[in-house]
């Protein structure tokens, strides 16, 4: 279990930091386009589709990423209602929904990637796949959170009340 935790750990660590790289890339590129464009009267025509790329990129991993984190939003009014083990059962039912929802993401994402494979990208010249592969990539993410998840109580981070003053 302490493995588990700490491979687990380590694995998230890896996927924020490339995640912010990517981000990082991304904005740069963002940047040289619009001052190509804007200065230079000319961006070259990578930019647009590198950028594209990372954005998809950057939002397959933010996805994974919230999982870990307990980001992702729900509408909890009718199951707070319910009583404390009802709460469990539903609880328990969205996680395991929740790696499924990454299993399928690992599979049918792997199946498009190698679909894609054989076909480039007009401005880079790179595999189409190359745009895909973070499907089954971030899929992998969200089983790992997944488990992670059903090893804890709740699946949202609490809210304080907290008052402005």
């Amino acid at each position: 279990m302490k493995a588990f935790k700490t491979i687990t750990d380590v694995l998230n660590r890896i996927l924020l930091v490339f995640s912010l790289t990517v981000l990082a890339m991304m904005v740069i590129i963002i940047i040289y386009q619009v001052f190509a464009r804007q200065i230079l009267q000319a961006a070259p025509a990578w930019t647009e589709e590198i950028s594209r790329l990372l954005f998809v990129w950057v939002s397959f991993l933010g996805v994974a990423y919230g999982f870990k984190e307990k980001l992702h939003i729900a509408v909890g009014l009718v199951v707070n209602a319910l009583p404390d083990k009802v709460q469990d059962i539903f609880d328990y039912f969205a996680k395991i929904l929740i790696i499924g929802f990454g299993v399928i993401l690992i599979y049918y994402g792997w199946q498009f990637t190698i679909l894609t494979g054989n076909s480039t990208m007009p401005a880079t010249g790179l595999p189409s796949s190359a745009l895909y592969v973070i499907i089954p990539v971030s899929g992998f993410f969200v089983v790992l959170n997944g488990i992670d998840l059903l090893l804890k109580k709740g699946l949202h981070q609490e809210l304080e009340d907290v008052s402005e003053g």
